[in-house]
């Protein structure tokens, strides 16, 4: 949904670990494996970096799957199995059995391990979505210590906090049941972390943060400014960097990267994929990353089209019968071409540029809305973005049919009548309000099979 000194060989990580000079950062994949310059982890070690991706534990059987992974990357991120109701489906009742696989499959081969998420608003255990107050604040705080404490010495990074910020130009929190215990439950997650792993970098992740003009980038900037003043112990930013038509990349994604890195923390992008995976894009993000000291890694968030959440948008740098498309030769290009850049700028801007955020042209008066589904075995998670036509929105309704089987267990950023059959979805109070051409977006948790969804929108 999203950060160390990275290295191949996990027992040279954690004898690193805690060491504040980047040269060390950037030392760690200096010895590069035989294959060096051929494929995207061996050529991104030459630069001092990694280059990984997302793994989905029940597809380390299909072979086709393995031999890519096995040949193409360095790290590991967990699609799911690390997520809350994975690692902790009853309350105290911890199970690692399908993240550990991922792990030894990938320290077996000598890759390092990101972990992904400790805690998030989303894909909580049942259990969980139903507390509320210092119980909630307990029980997270408890699922941290306990997955990071077993993963100790394994996972050299971890998205400690994922999307906690709201999209809109408010720049602030999220609402979710983790936020209403208290605006301190990052820094209190955090603390957490560090004192279960001292050994982990710890990073905060979200999406939707590439454009520096960006309120909600703003936000999340100003957070970590804060962090880093006050001692609370964060060592990471994760941009996920899910690029499409509706959230482009942009020509200030190297200005946020630096001056994110310029606050004395190391930037990873942690989640990307591109619709269409346009060669040209692809290759402007891995030279924006390379020109960031602090940029340390790019991870793609899954193998083959056919492995992407976003499959119908042939997001990824491999089709889904496992060539290489046009967008991997310009990533490798990339990297082999990049050099190992000077330490980024002591004073980043503190100020948005001037130039306004690229959006989408008006469309026709009213709204219309798009839906992105992240599917797993038993469930999913939906993210619906409205987008304003010609004419601003005070108000939006989203009528989504679910499949026969479909429960939604957990929303944010929408009321909803009904969690079967035929949903409604309102906006909140700080959602409702869109310029024309602007958008905004919310989502859902749901037990089943999405299907085809096919969202409706209407002004109101």
């Amino acid at each position: 949904m999203r950060s160390t000194r990275w290295k191949a060989a996990s027992r040279a990580a954690i004898a690193l670990a805690g060491a504040g000079a980047l040269a060390a950062s950037m030392a760690l994949f200096a010895t590069a494996p035989a294959s060096a310059g051929t494929t995207l982890g061996a050529s991104a070690a030459e630069k001092g970096r990694y280059f990984g991706t997302a793994v989905a534990g029940f597809k380390l059987s299909d072979s086709a799957y393995t031999t890519i992974l096995n040949r193409e990357f360095n790290m590991v991120t967990a699609e799911n199995e690390m997520k809350m109701n994975a690692t902790e489906p009853q309350q105290g009742q911890f199970s690692y059995g399908a993240a550990d696989q991922i792990v030894n499959h990938a320290r077996s081969r000598g890759m390092s391990v990101r972990g992904h998420t400790l805690a998030w608003h989303s894909q909580q255990p049942g259990w969980m979505e139903s507390m509320s107050g210092s119980a909630l604040r307990q029980a997270m705080l408890n699922h941290v210590t306990q997955v990071a404490t077993h993963f100790r010495g394994q996972v050299v990074a971890w998205d400690v906090v994922n999307e906690a910020f709201a999209d809109g130009s408010s720049g602030g929190r999220r609402d979710s049941n983790l936020q209403r215990t208290g605006n301190d439950w990052i820094e209190a997650a955090f603390r957490a972390a560090r004192a279960a792993d001292p050994g982990a970098k710890l990073c905060y992740n979200d999406y939707n943060t590439d454009n520096w003009t960006h309120a909600k980038t703003q936000g999340v900037y100003n957070m970590v400014r804060d962090f880093k003043a006050r001692g609370v112990p964060i060592d990471c930013v994760g941009f996920q960097s899910h690029f499409n038509n509706e959230s482009p990349y942009v020509s200030n994604y190297r200005t946020t990267l630096s001056s994110f890195a310029a606050l004395g923390v190391d930037v990873q992008i942690t989640e990307l994929d591109i619709q269409g995976a346009s060669a040209s894009t692809y290759r402007s993000v891995v030279e924006d990353c390379l020109a960031v000291a602090r940029c340390n890694g790019i991870t793609v968030w899954g193998i083959r089209d056919s492995d992407s959440w976003r499959a119908s948008q042939t997001p990824l740098l491999f089709n889904s019968n496992g060539s290489k498309k046009p967008a991997y030769d310009a990533v490798l290009a990339a990297l082999n071409n990049g050099t190992t850049p000077t330490d980024p700028p002591t004073d980043p801007p503190t100020d948005p540029p001037t130039d306004p955020p690229t959006t989408p042209p008006p469309g026709p008066g009213g709204c219309t809305a798009t839906v992105s589904v992240n599917q797993w075995t038993g469930g999913f998670v939906a993210n619906v973005r409205v987008t304003a036509g010609s004419s601003a929105l005070s108000g939006w309704t989203v009528t989504i049919a679910l499949p026969s089987g479909a429960t939604v267990t957990n929303a944010w950023s929408a009321n909803r009548s009904g969690n079967t059959g035929t949903t409604n979805w309102t906006n909140v109070a700080y959602n409702g309000q869109v310029g024309a051409g602007q958008s905004t977006e919310y989502g859902f948790q749901a037990n089943g099979t999405a299907g085809s969804l096919s969202p409706t929108c209407s002004a109101r």
